[in-house]
C-alpha cells in the first residue's frame, strides 16, 4: 500500500505549512491566542484565498472536492504550528453536516459562505452530563422552536450560524439557528489549551430543520470524521514536540557536554519517536479507511486510542526533558502538551475507546486499560 502523498497533495501540505509558519512564531502565537477572538482573521483570509476552507466541499458549492487525505494533511500542519484557527470546529464539522442534510439551495449558500471565509458555523451537540459515545440530546424542537442548553461548543462564541441537535417526535434532528437570534444566549470562555468554547442556551429560539428523519447516523458519521481529523492534528503536534526536544538535547549543555551525550536521554527520545510512528500509522489507517469510503467508528476508536497513549507519552516527555523551561508559558513545548491533552479528551479518552473496542469484540474483561 502506497502512503506517499501525490505531487498535488504535497504542494497543498507545503502551502499550508508556509502560510502558518510565516505567521506564527512563539510570541505572535501567544499574542493572538490572548486576544478576545483567539485567532487571526488575516490567516483565516489566507486559508480562504488558497482554497483550504472549501477544500472538502463539492466544486458546485464553491469547494475543491478533496477528500480525507487532503483535509488530514491540513490538520497535521495545524497541529505542527499550534494554529488556533477554527478550521475543524467552524468549517469541517458543520460543513459536513450541512452537506449531508441540507437541500440544494441551503447547501450551496452555506458551503459557499464557509469556503469564502465570510461565514462561521459551529456544531452544538454535547449537553451537561454527556460522556462519549453517549449523548442524551435533551434539547427539544417543537414547532420550529428550540429549548435546551448545549455545552463545550467549540468556537461557538464566534459562529454566525449554529447546527444544533435536538429531539423531535421522530428521533434526533439537526437544526439551523442564527447565533444572534432572539432566544439564543452564548457564554464564551477560553479552554485550557487556549482555544475558545461556549455554552449556548436556547429559549424558544427559531430554527430551521436540516433534512428529515432521524439524524443519529449522520452525527455518528461526522464524529468519525472528527476523530480522524483530530488524530492527524495530534500527529503534527507530536512531530513538533519531538523535533523541539531533539534540538534541545543537541544544544543544551550540562557538565561540559550536550545532553545528547547522555544515553538515558537519547533512549527516552528514541521511545518518543517510536510512539510517534505508532500514532502516525494509526492516523494513516483511519484516514485511508475514510478515503476508501469506510466510515467505521471502530476504526476511528482504534486510531484515537493510540493517539491518546502516544500524545500523553510524547507530550509529557517533551516537557520533562526540557527541564524547568518546559513548564514556562513563554516556551511553546508545554502548549503542545496542553493541546495533545485536549485532543485526547475530545470525543472520548483512552478508557472510553478501550471500552468501545472491548464491546466491539464482546470481551470487555480481557482488555487491559493502558
Amino acid at each position: 500500500m502506497d502512503f506517499e502523498l501525490s505531487d498535488e497533495q504535497t504542494m497543498l501540505r507545503d502551502t499550508v505549512r508556509e502560510v502558518l509558519t510565516r505567521k506564527y512564531d512563539v510570541e505572535t502565537l501567544r499574542k493572538v491566542t490572548d486576544t478576545e477572538l483567539g485567532w487571526d482573521k488575516g490567516v483565516w483570509k489566507s486559508l480562504a484565498d488558497i482554497g483550504i476552507l472549501g477544500l472538502t466541499f463539492p466544486e458546485d458549492d464553491g469547494g475543491m472536492g478533496a477528500g480525507p487525505v487532503e483535509f488530514t494533511s491540513v490538520m497535521t500542519e495545524i497541529g505542527r504550528a499550534l494554529a488556533p484557527e477554527p478550521y475543524l470546529d467552524a468549517v469541517l464539522v458543520p460543513g459536513s453536516l450541512v452537506a449531508a442534510t441540507a437541500d440544494d439551495e441551503t447547501r450551496a449558500e452555506l458551503l459557499g459562505g464557509l469556503a469564502s471565509g465570510e461565514l462561521l458555523m459551529a456544531f452544538a451537540h454535547l449537553e451537561a452530563g454527556d460522556r462519549w459515545p453517549g449523548a442524551k440530546v435533551a434539547t427539544t424542537a417543537t414547532d420550529g422552536k428550540l429549548n435546551g442548553t448545549k455545552v463545550l461548543v467549540g468556537h461557538g462564541d464566534c459562529a454566525d450560524k449554529l447546527v444544533v441537535s435536538a429531539r423531535t417526535d421522530d428521533g434526533v434532528g439537526l437544526f439551523l439557528v442564527d447565533a444572534d437570534a432572539e432566544g439564543v444566549t452564548r457564554t464564551s470562555y477560553r479552554t485550557h489549551d487556549r482555544r475558545r468554547g461556549a455554552q449556548i442556551e436556547f429559549s424558544d429560539a427559531a430554527a430551521v430543520r436540516l433534512g428529515s428523519g432521524d439524524a443519529t447516523q449522520v452525527i455518528s458519521d461526522a464524529e468519525v470524521g472528527i476523530q480522524t481529523a483530530l488524530c492527524a492534528e495530534a500527529v503534527g503536534a507530536m512531530e513538533k514536540a519531538l523535533d523541539m526536544t531533539v534540538d534541545y538535547l543537541k544544544t543544551r549543555k550540562q557538565f561540559g557536554v550536550t545532553l545528547s551525550h547522555f544515553q538515558t536521554l537519547t533512549q527516552r527520545a528514541a521511545d518518543m519517536y517510536t510512539q510517534l510512528e505508532l500514532a502516525r500509522s494509526m492516523s494513516l489507517y483511519a484516514t485511508t479507511a475514510l478515503a476508501d469510503g469506510v466510515c467505521d467508528p471502530t476504526i476511528a476508536s482504534r486510531a484515537k486510542l493510540q493517539i491518546c497513549r502516544s500524545g500523553r507519552a510524547i507530550g509529557q516527555e517533551a516537557v520533562q526533558m526540557h527541564g524547568g523551561i518546559g513548564m514556562t508559558a513563554e516556551y511553546p513545548v508545554g502548549h503542545y502538551l496542553s493541546r495533545l491533552t485536549a485532543i485526547s479528551h475530545t470525543l472520548g479518552d483512552a478508557a472510553d475507546h478501550v471500552s468501545v473496542l472491548a464491546r466491539s469484540v464482546g470481551d470487555h474483561e480481557m482488555v487491559m486499560v493502558g
